[in-house]
């Protein structure tokens, strides 16, 4: 069965080694460094505690956990993954954005679908503590759906927006994670909703037109 057909079919498909475990470590430890970094600048006053490009400790899915959209390195991989990406789901892909976090424990991801910008997706563990996802495949929802676990290096690609998907309390120390986020070229407006409707990547979300 063609790739292609087992991702329509499932809704979703797991990638073993996507990136390397040494890239994966590098950039763990890099966005690792950047909290610490940004962290310490906010508390000093170096910079604005309400600036928002360099990260937040305010996200509304997950209070309190540092996350970051489209940091530069991860809009790399954005750009980086897409080949695979397509290869895996069988389609021409437009980039949208990245959005990755540093969960901590007791952290909890509520069940939820995403917005159209994630209708073709992927989580890329990047390291940490293990914990499973899970993913209601039949676009549904309160199903008990499927237990994903992933090592570091290894991504689940899924679709977004039709797919309920959540995490259990956390009961590690820390899990790095990037969100990677696409559309297919053939969805309708998808071409305007290119780079999360930014001029380009690498931006942050306050210069997406409103």
């Amino acid at each position: 069965m063609e790739v292609e057909n087992l991702f329509d079919k499932h809704n979703y498909v797991v990638v073993q080694n996507a990136i390397s475990q040494e890239l994966a470590d590098f950039v763990k430890n890099y966005f690792l460094m950047k909290r610490k970094v940004v962290d310490q600048m906010k508390y000093t006053k170096i910079i604005s505690p309400f600036i928002e490009y360099l990260g937040v400790w305010n996200d509304e899915q997950v209070p309190g956990t540092y996350s970051h959209y489209a940091d530069f390195a991860m809009e790399t991989l954005l750009k980086k993954l897409k080949p695979l990406m397509e290869t895996q789901t069988g389609k021409r892909l437009y980039e949208n954005y990245s959005y990755a976090r540093i969960y901590k424990y007791g952290d909890t991801l509520y069940r939820h679908k995403d917005r159209f910008s994630c209708e073709i997706s992927t989580t890329l563990n990047l390291g940490g503590d293990p914990w499973p996802i899970y993913l209601d495949p039949t676009g549904e929802t309160g199903n008990e759906g499927t237990e994903i676990n992933l090592r570091p290096g290894d991504m689940l690609i899924y679709k977004g927006a039709l797919c309920e998907h959540w995490r259990y309390a956390f009961t590690g120390s820390q899990c790095v994670q990037v969100f990677l986020h696409y559309n297919d070229v053939n969805t309708e407006n998808a071409e305007k909703n290119k780079y999360d409707t930014r001029p380009f990547l690498g931006l942050p979300s306050c210069l997406r037109k409103q």
